[in-house]
């Protein structure tokens, strides 16, 4: 790792965006590639992230504090990626259910996931079953990860489940799911294949899935 990177990798550890984004551009200027900062800096800063959050070393608002760095420097780098046709190692689309609009630890797993090297979309907080059909339609993602904070809402579940299969599109994807309120047991009742039990296990699931 270039001392550049590696100054890039602290910054997005210590969550300070100002420093994360000056440092991408003086990157890109002296003619490092969006595709080196995001594998060799970004995604290395955020491993150490998800590493120490998983030891109890760092807590959920400074996990998020990093996750907006790593996001905002992604908006510099996603055009340039896109331009080089850079591909990530796959893609995710996300979403809290319907009836729930809890989004801190949807968004603390989108931003995990995208610092893990997959391309995300993020569907937002009360979504409904139908708007996951189309986005696997529209996208055709790897993953279909879905969140809920409320025992109330978690009947939605089997309800996206089954939605994909009517829709006859139920084996494109692999199914995530989790929550305060979720466990292992439930995703496997409900015809899910993965579960994550904060972000990072969510990052390892995903990994998992898609053999990578």
């Amino acid at each position: 790792m270039s001392e550049l990177n590696a100054h890039l990798a602290n910054a997005v550890i210590e969550g300070d965006i100002d420093v994360v984004q000056k440092l991408a551009k003086q990157a890109l200027a002296g003619g490092t590639t969006a595709q080196d900062i995001l594998d060799n800096a970004l995604m290395p800063g955020m491993n150490v992230v998800g590493q120490r959050f998983r030891d109890g070393d760092m807590f959920i608002p400074e996990v998020l504090l990093s996750a907006r760095t790593m996001q905002a420097t992604m908006q510099i780098l996603r055009p340039l990626l896109a331009e080089t046709g850079a591909v990530g190692i796959g893609t995710v689309v996300i979403g809290t259910v319907e009836g729930d609009i809890h989004t801190i630890g949807k968004d603390l797993v989108a931003a995990m996931m995208e610092g893990a090297g997959f391309k995300v979309i993020d569907l937002g907080s009360d979504v409904k079953s139908q708007r996951f059909v189309e986005a696997v339609r529209e996208y055709k993602p790897d993953i279909v990860a879905i969140s809920a904070m409320l025992t109330t809402t978690m009947p939605k579940f089997a309800e996206i489940v089954n939605a994909l299969k009517k829709a006859g599109i139920r084996d494109m994807v692999k199914i995530m799911a989790g929550g305060a309120p979720v466990s292992r047991e439930f995703v496997v009742k409900i015809g899910g294949d993965g579960y994550g039990s904060n972000a990072t296990a969510a990052v390892d699931g995903a990994k998992a899935l898609i053999g990578r």
